[in-house]
C-alpha cells in the first residue's frame, strides 16, 4: 500500500498518524508520554505513533464505564439489541476499509481481513436474535402453592483483552454478547494491532452517539501489559476478564482474577490435529489441511499445527501436501494474488527458527520449507510454509508455535490415533477425515477427541459464529461466540415466589414453637 493509499484508508477510518490510546465515547486521551510505535509487518513502515494510557487514564475511563453500567443495564435487552444491529450495519459499510486495515496491520491476506471484519457483522446479527431469548426456566416447586423461577441479571464492565492475530472479531465475540446483555466493555487491544481496535472504537462510537447511549459503554485503553492490564486484572469493578492469548499468561490472568474471586473466559494455546484415515476423502483432507495449516500464516488459535495420518495413505499425501506448498505465492497481503502474508514481527520469526531446531534435534526431518526468507518486501517477516516429519510425542510438538509449522506422523489404527491426537495439553480444535462412521463417531464421542472443538471431514480452522468456540486442558476452559456462550456475561438467580400465604420449609423441615 502506498503511503497515499494508507493517508486515504486512515482518513476513511478516522486514524491519524500521531493519537492518543485511551477513549470512553468519542474524544481520545492520553497523558503518560509513553509512545508506541505501530509498524507493517509486510514493510516495516511506520504507520503511527500511539500515546499509551497511563494510569490517571485508566482510573477515568473506569470511572466512566462503572457509570454507564448503571444506566445501560435499565434499557431493554431488546433495544440494546437493535442499538447492536446498527453497529452490524456501520461495521457493514466500512467493511472493505476494515478489511484491509487489518490485513495492513496484522499481515494476514485481504479475503482473511474482509472475513474477519464479517465474522464481526454476522456475531451482531447473532446478538440481535439473542436480545430476545435471554430467557430463564420455570421450575417445579416441592412446596405447595409456591413457584420457582431462573432470572439472568446483567453482571456489569466486561474487561476484554485480545490478541494481534484476530484483532477485531475477538472482540465483538465479546462484545456484540456483552452488549445486549447489559454490560459495558473495556477494550485492551494488543500492543501489535491498536490500530484496528481505534478505528473499530470509532465506527462503535458514532453508533452508540447516535443512539444516546452514555459514554462509557464502550471503550478502548491501549497500554502496557504490565501497567493497564494488571490493573484491569485487580480491578473488582471489571467481574469478568476476556482474554485471548498464551497458555503463560491465561495462567496469570487466572491466578490474579480468581483471587478476587472474579470470573474469566480464557482461549488460550491450541495444538490442533488433523486425523487423515485410510477411508477419507483425499481431496477434501488435502483443502482442509492446507487452508489450516498455511492460513494466516499459521497464527491462527485453531491453525493445524499436527496431521496424524494412516500409514497407508502417508507418502501419498505428503506428497500432495507438499506440491501444495510448492505453489503458495508468499508477499503482500493486500495482493490478492497472495495466499500468505508475513509473521507478525521479527520475533515471531525468531520463535520460528528456535521450533525448528529444536525439531531437527529432536528427531524432526523437514520435509519442506525451514527458512526464513530474505526480506525483499522490507522486512524480516516472510518465511516458507514448513512440514516437518517428527515423532508426536517430541518435546516441541507438545508447545504451540505460532507460526507456518505442520508436524506430520504416522498411525495404524484409528484407536493409537486417538490417543495421539489427546497426547498433548492444549484441547481447542480439532478434526477427523474418514467416510467411515464408526471412525466418526468413535472421534467425536466420550472417548475420541478431547478438544473443545471436534469436526468431521471438516479442518481445524475456520469456526463459524453460531457455536460456542473455546478449548480445554490448558486452552483454558473458556467460551464465547454462540451457542449459550452469552451466561457468562450475566448473572444467574434464582427466585422462589411464595403466593399461597403459608409458610413451608423445603423438605418437609418442621421449624415453629
Amino acid at each position: 500500500m502506498t503511503p497515499q493509499e494508507t493517508k486515504k484508508l486512515f482518513k476513511a477510518l478516522g486514524l491519524k498518524s500521531r493519537m492518543d490510546g485511551a477513549s470512553y465515547g468519542g474524544d481520545w486521551f492520553a497523558s503518560s508520554g509513553d509512545w508506541l510505535e505501530v509498524h507493517s509487518p509486510t514493510s516495516g513502515d511506520l504507520l503511527a505513533k500511539i500515546q499509551q494510557a497511563g494510569e490517571a487514564d485508566y482510573a477515568k475511563l473506569m470511572e466512566k464505564a462503572d457509570q454507564a453500567f448503571r444506566h445501560w443495564r435499565a434499557i431493554p435487552a431488546p433495544k440494546r439489541g437493535e442499538i447492536v444491529r446498527n453497529i452490524g450495519v456501520a461495521l457493514r459499510a466500512k467493511k472493505g476499509e476494515l478489511g484491509r486495515l487489518v490485513s495492513l496491520e496484522m499481515g494476514k491476506i485481504l479475503t482473511e481481513g474482509l472475513g474477519e471484519v464479517q465474522e464481526m457483522i454476522d456475531v451482531c446479527d447473532f446478538a440481535v436474535g439473542l436480545s430476545r431469548t435471554l430467557s430463564g426456566p420455570t421450575l417445579q416447586s416441592e412446596r405447595p402453592m409456591h413457584r420457582m423461577m431462573e432470572q439472568w441479571h446483567p453482571l456489569g464492565p466486561v474487561g476484554v483483552i485480545t490478541a494481534f492475530n484476530f484483532p477485531v472479531a475477538v472482540w465483538a465475540w465479546n462484545s456484540a454478547l456483552a452488549f445486549v446483555c447489559g454490560d459495558p466493555v473495556v477494550w485492551k487491544p494488543s500492543s501489535k494491532t491498536p490500530l484496528c481496535a481505534i478505528a473499530t472504537h470509532n465506527i462503535v462510537t458514532a453508533v452508540l452517539r447516535a443512539n444516546g447511549v452514555p459514554e462509557g459503554v464502550s471503550s478502548v485503553v491501549v497500554g502496557r501489559g504490565s501497567n493497564i492490564g494488571e490493573r484491569m486484572l485487580g480491578d473488582a469493578r471489571l467481574p469478568l476478564i476476556s482474554a485471548t492469548g498464551s497458555t503463560k499468561m491465561g495462567k496469570r490472568i487466572g491466578q490474579v482474577v480468581g483471587a478476587r474471586l472474579g470470573r474469566t473466559i480464557l482461549e488460550l494455546g491450541g495444538n490442533n490435529a488433523l486425523i487423515i484415515s485410510d477411508k477419507a476423502d483425499m481431496a477434501g483432507a488435502l483443502a482442509a489441511a492446507f487452508f489450516g495449516a498455511v492460513g494466516t500464516a499459521g497464527q491462527r488459535c485453531t491453525s493445524t499445527r499436527r496431521l496424524i495420518i494412516h500409514e497407508k495413505m502417508f507418502e501419498t499425501f505428503i506428497a500432495k501436501m507438499i506440491a501444495n506448498y510448492k505453489s503458495v505465492k508468499i508477499g503482500d497481503p493486500l495482493d490478492p494474488k497472495t495466499l500468505m502474508g508475513p509473521l507478525i514481527d521479527e520475533e515471531a520469526v525468531s520463535d520460528f527458527e528456535a521450533a525448528l531446531t529444536a525439531a531437527r534435534q529432536q528427531g524432526g526431518k523437514v520435509l519442506y520449507g525451514g527458512k526464513v526468507l530474505n526480506p525483499p518486501f522490507g522486512r524480516r517477516t516472510f518465511v516458507l510454509p514448513t512440514i516437518v516429519e517428527i515423532a508426536n510425542d517430541a518435546p516441541i510438538v507438545q508447545t504451540e508455535t505460532f507460526a507456518p509449522i505442520l508436524y506430520v506422523m504416522r498411525y495404524r489404527t484409528i484407536d493409537e490415533a486417538i490417543v495421539m491426537h489427546n497426547s498433548v495439553p492444549q484441547g481447542l480444535s480439532s478434526g477427523i477425515f474418514s467416510d467411515s462412521v464408526a471412525e466418526a463417531e468413535a472421534f467425536v464421542s466420550f472417548r475420541g477427541s478431547d478438544c473443545g472443538i471436534a469436526n468431521i471431514n471438516v479442518g481445524t480452522s475456520g469456526a463459524e459464529i453460531g457455536g460456542a468456540f473455546g478449548g480445554e486442558k490448558e486452552t483454558g476452559g473458556g467460551r464465547e461466540s454462540g451457542s449459550d456462550s452469552w451466561k457468562a456475561y450475566m448473572r444467574r438467580q434464582t427466585n422462589t415466589v411464595n403466593w399461597g400465604g403459608e409458610i413451608h420449609l423445603a423438605q418437609g423441615v418442621e421449624f415453629h414453637v
